[in-house]
């Protein structure tokens, strides 16, 4: 996969019967507001652990208060942030992808040449964030959700633009090459 030439620059469209190559054209995450309650734990727990740390009742020691902190933040904390991080949605000039997973990897895929219905879901406060949900169904696998996306009309735009590009390139390089004039003897 190769990255576009610069911004806002469209490549050009390769020749009849040439393979184009494939080019990233986004890659996303769900929009970082779901780790609001996480940064609010960690917070809270840096603070708890500062006004608590030398102050424990006699039956309590330190290493204690750290380990129990230590825990809060992993579960609390990291293991969501982990998460957020590891399930990215990347759109290509020939397809989307969807990975998840910090450990054992999934990928699903879905190419623009079949052509897919293309729906936007917004609520109140998704159109407050500019968030969105975005429903990719072929008709003929299981619908791919793309759930919580930051600047959802954009990335819709960009999937209806590679959709009609990949089509119409689809149906030019199906028709025959015309035949080259022959020399004149």
């Amino acid at each position: 996969m190769t990255q576009p030439t610069g911004f806002g620059v469209r490549p050009p469209t390769p020749a009849p019967g040439v393979a184009a190559p494939e080019r990233r054209i986004v890659r996303t995450r769900r929009h970082a507001r779901r780790l609001f309650w996480c940064a609010l734990v960690l917070i809270g727990v840096a603070g708890a652990v500062g006004y608590f740390l030398g102050n424990l009742p006699a039956p309590f020691e330190d290493w204690m208060l750290l380990v129990a902190a230590g825990l809060v933040v992993l579960v609390l904390v990291v293991v969501p942030f982990l998460a957020w991080l590891s399930h990215t949605y990347t759109v290509t000039t020939r397809r989307v992808i969807e990975r998840s997973g910090a450990f054992g990897r999934r990928s699903r895929e879905l190419s623009h040449v079949r052509g897919y219905r293309i729906t936007v879901r917004r609520g109140p406060l998704q159109r407050l964030w500019r968030t969105g949900t975005l429903i990719l169904d072929d008709g003929v696998e299981q619908p791919l959700v793309i759930r919580r996306i930051p600047q959802v009309q954009l990335v819709h735009e960009v999937l209806v633009d590679q959709v009609e590009v990949n089509q119409i390139l689809a149906h030019r390089d199906a028709q025959p090459l015309p035949a080259p004039p022959s020399a004149p003897a």
